[in-house]
């Protein structure tokens, strides 16, 4: 139960990790309980108690499944106890801090469960626009698009005409991605994990070409059949072999911004990267990168998005399961591929 709240207790189902996690997760991983909670802050609290509406499955919540070790951003979940945490939209039942108020709609780090009492209001933030979908806060709203956005613009520094190339790309990042580039007058190709997918590329978000990884034997001949000149821009989600043949395809002075590798979350041992002299050859900008540390643009991004989304100019793709029981089963459809579009939970309608 969480500490700084009093009151009548309510029933609060969360989803917890059983244990750490090796090798590809499974739905058996994770368990569904009935716990309780108090929805009246302490007097003096200066956190707030919400409801949660919408949860976003994300790719890196697999990295902390395991027993995180060394430097990192993330730490590891607490198997057995608390509830898994990650992105999500909610609204406010009670708060104790004067930025939110009861009936306020917020976006931001929230726990697995129906309820959650929130001490960490860093990272919160207060949704003013609710004439799009509140899922769009998991989304293209909310952590996935404004790790597109400064990924593309801040770290890429994109020009009109170049050549850019996105790894998953039709997922929650890679599919804003593309269409902040082709917004930009850019050449665009995305690999995609199956036929589906490919044709939602190039048919609903307007990429000029897009591959299926799975039928590639041959990674670096595919890009070199879709970049005969090279890349100039690469957009990592993958890692792996596609980066490996990504360096061998870089023109001199190209950027990667490098915001994930879901290819590697589930190994045991991470593939090796063979052909990163190309950095020296052609002079390569590789550089990772995390959202957070772009909190500040959040306005700023809010200012271009908004506008695009209700003139039609970006498209939006959602995968959404109903429920917090099918958590489980949504966040592991993420590792093989099955969603279609930004995965999402729903929760609760507000």
């Amino acid at each position: 139960m969480a500490s700084g709240v009093v009151g009548e207790e309510v029933r609060n189902k969360q989803v917890i990790l059983k244990d750490y996690v090796s090798g590809f997760p499974k739905e058996s991983d994770m368990q569904v309980i009935n716990g309780t909670m108090k929805l009246k802050l302490q007097e003096g609290s200066h956190g707030i108690v919400v409801k949660n509406l919408y949860l976003s499955c994300d790719p890196y919540m697999r990295i902390r499944m395991a027993r995180v070790e060394g430097p990192s951003v993330l730490t590891s979940y607490t198997p057995g106890s608390q509830p898994l945490t990650g992105f999500g939209v909610a609204k406010v039942l009670d708060s104790g801090h004067p930025n939110f108020k009861k009936g306020d709609l917020i976006w931001g780090t929230t726990s697995w469960e129906e309820c959650s009492h929130i001490t960490e209001l860093e990272g919160l933030f207060k949704i003013e626009h609710t004439d799009v979908p509140l899922s769009y806060y998991t989304g293209i709203l909310g952590m996935p698009g404004l790790t597109a956005y400064a990924g593309f613009y801040e770290v890429c520094s994109p020009k009109k005409g170049e050549y850019v190339f996105i790894s998953a790309a039709s997922g929650a990042v890679g599919q804003l991605v593309g269409q902040f580039a082709k917004l930009m007058g850019c050449y665009v190709v995305g690999s995609v994990g199956s036929k589906e997918k490919v044709d939602l590329l190039r048919n609903k978000f307007g990429f000029d070409e897009a591959f299926n990884y799975k039928e590639e034997t041959d990674l670096d001949g595919a890009l070199k059949r879709y970049f005969p000149e090279g890349i100039d821009i690469y957009f990592e989600n993958v890692g792996g072999k596609m980066l490996d043949a990504v360096l061998l395809n870089m023109r001199d002075h190209g950027r990667i911004a490098v915001c994930g590798m879901v290819s590697q979350y589930n190994l045991a041992q991470p593939e090796g990267v063979q052909n990163l002299m190309c950095l020296i050859y052609k002079r390569i900008h590789m550089d990772g990168f995390a959202f957070f540390d772009y909190y500040n643009v959040y306005p700023k991004f809010l200012d271009v998005v908004l506008p695009y989304i209700r003139e039609g100019k970006i498209k939006y793709v959602e995968d959404i399961a109903e429920g917090l029981d099918s958590g489980p089963a949504a966040l592991v459809g993420l590792y093989s591929g099955r969603n279609v579009g930004k995965q999402v939970v729903l929760i609760a309608r507000d």
